[in-house]
């Protein structure tokens, strides 16, 4: 088995100044590179004669080279200029102060281009296409995967880095779906579905792949859903914040209006922080829709009570977007903000540190910085997790037990679910049957719940198996 938190930089490919160029892209992890999916693709894999290019179409053709590089002074710049050939035409490669391929291509061999036709007077030149000599691959001749890219790291790198890491990977993956599942729904193992999402032979590889880690997203999100419900109702308490803090406080500073669903969430979150039960909150929703301002509301709401709040997202862009966005509207209410990642400087992160421990800091974001050992909270009370898939349970567990009681119970979690699972296996050893319903359910849905018992009845055919069936308020 792989270790998939190995650190990223000691993938092959990935010096130094890569390491930080990919921690900003939020990828640490052997695990966070092969789940940065690629965007989009292009088809370069389906040649074209020089005579069926259009203009403006981005096209691959497979030519020979029929003339030396030339070069031509124009405007102040060097324009090096190649011409092919093949069994329909002419066209012409340009690049611009590109002297070092001066002795790249030899006359008469072969070799592959791939880029954005123009036409002049009816010839055609591509400027600046990747290449390939005829028998590689590399850059042509595939579908070429395109990742999203904010930092000065290139196409060409990321691609020879994620190489590296599928390669690595490939075939010690360990299944996360049961056999049954991949064989009921159609579905590609992990080990495939990971290397063809990202290197897909054919548009069919992708779409298979895609569905593969589609259904695995969507199944772990309703089983983290179940698992939540499940376990709301606890003997363990957590933090009852102030009923005289009102959220409105940041409703009212804001410079537009919420949205009913906006209203209608808060309004179950602050019922949930004024309870004395622990919150475990997943909220969903489409990019836009406005779920920052959602936590910005209940993070304010923590800090008037008295405790300190921290957002953790997944990257520094995002993490510095929610920092300007909650300084913004949070100004006027005399709370203190201060952002935490990799790229600050030692003397900055120092102090922010000291301020942190001593409580002058009420609301922390940041990045995974936030998790190291060194950083220090006076009153944790209330944490969020921007794009929570992004972090491992034992990444959200750090954060958690950096507070007395914060409403983040990834412990309480799963020390209950491990409790249902020991009582439901000494039952199941003594022969009963075990069917857990949610109270609610057998209010409204009673007659789904009694067709659920049916049905387990029928499948014990009719032994004489005693079976308990668990109706209880969880």
């Amino acid at each position: 088995m792989i270790d998939l938190d190995k650190d990223v930089k000691y993938i092959k490919g990935v010096g130094p100044t890569r390491v930080l160029l990919l921690n900003k892209l939020g990828i640490f992890t052997l695990k966070d590179l092969i789940t940065y999916y690629p965007r989009t693709y292009e088809d370069r894999s389906k040649p074209k004669y020089i005579c069926e290019c259009r203009d403006g179409e981005e096209v691959l053709i497979e030519v020979v080279a029929c003339s030396g590089m030339t070069n031509v002074r124009l405007n102040g710049k060097t324009m090096q200029r190649l011409m092919v050939r093949d069994e329909t035409g002419l066209a012409t490669i340009t690049w611009f102060n590109q002297t070092y391929l001066k002795n790249k291509f030899k006359i008469g061999e072969k070799y592959k281009f791939f880029g954005k036709v123009n036409i002049k007077s009816g010839k055609v030149m591509l400027n600046s296409p990747v290449f390939d000599i005829e028998e590689n691959n590399k850059n042509t001749g595939r579908i070429i995967p395109i990742y999203p890219l904010t930092y000065n790291l290139s196409q060409n790198t990321l691609r020879k880095i994620m190489e590296s890491a599928i390669e690595e990977v490939y075939g010690k993956l360990e299944e996360t779906l049961p056999q049954y599942l991949l064989k009921e729904y159609n579905l590609e193992n992990l080990n495939e579905a990971t290397k063809h999402i990202h290197f897909p032979d054919e548009f069919k590889d992708f779409n298979i792949a895609r569905n593969r880690l589609v259904f695995e997203e969507l199944l772990s999100v309703q089983l983290a859903l179940l698992e939540l419900k499940n376990n709301y109702i606890t003997e363990e308490k957590g933090i009852q914040f102030d009923k005289n803090v009102k959220m409105s406080d940041v409703i009212n500073m804001l410079p537009f209006k919420l949205t009913k669903a906006q209203l209608r969430v808060l309004e179950e979150i602050d019922n949930d922080m004024e309870s004395n039960n622990a919150m475990n909150r997943l909220l969903q929703g489409d990019v836009g829709s406005g779920k920052t301002v959602v936590a910005m509301c209940a993070a304010y709401k923590a800090v008037k009570s008295g405790y300190q709040a921290t957002i953790m997202a997944p990257t520094a862009i995002l993490a510095t977007q929610h920092l300007e966005n909650f300084k913004n509207i949070l100004k006027d209410l005399n709370i203190t903000c201060e952002l935490l990642i990799s790229g600050i400087t030692k003397k900055k992160k120092s102090e922010i540190l000291e301020k942190l421990k001593n409580g002058e800091i009420d609301i922390l974001i940041g990045t995974h910085a936030i998790i190291e050992e060194n950083v220090e909270f006076k009153n944790l009370g209330f944490v969020v997790t921007d794009e929570q898939h992004r972090f491992g349970v034992k990444q959200r567990t750090k954060i958690a037990e950096k507070g007395k009681n914060p409403d983040f119970w990834i412990k309480k979690i799963e020390r209950n679910r491990n409790r249902d699972y020991e009582n439901d296996k000494k039952l199941l050893f003594l022969g009963y049957t075990v069917l857990h319903f949610w109270g609610q359910d057998i209010s409204k849905h009673t007659d789904e719940c009694l067709q659920a018992i049916e049905e387990a009845i029928w499948d014990t055919k009719f032994s004489d198996t005693t079976s308990v069936y668990d109706i209880s308020e969880e």
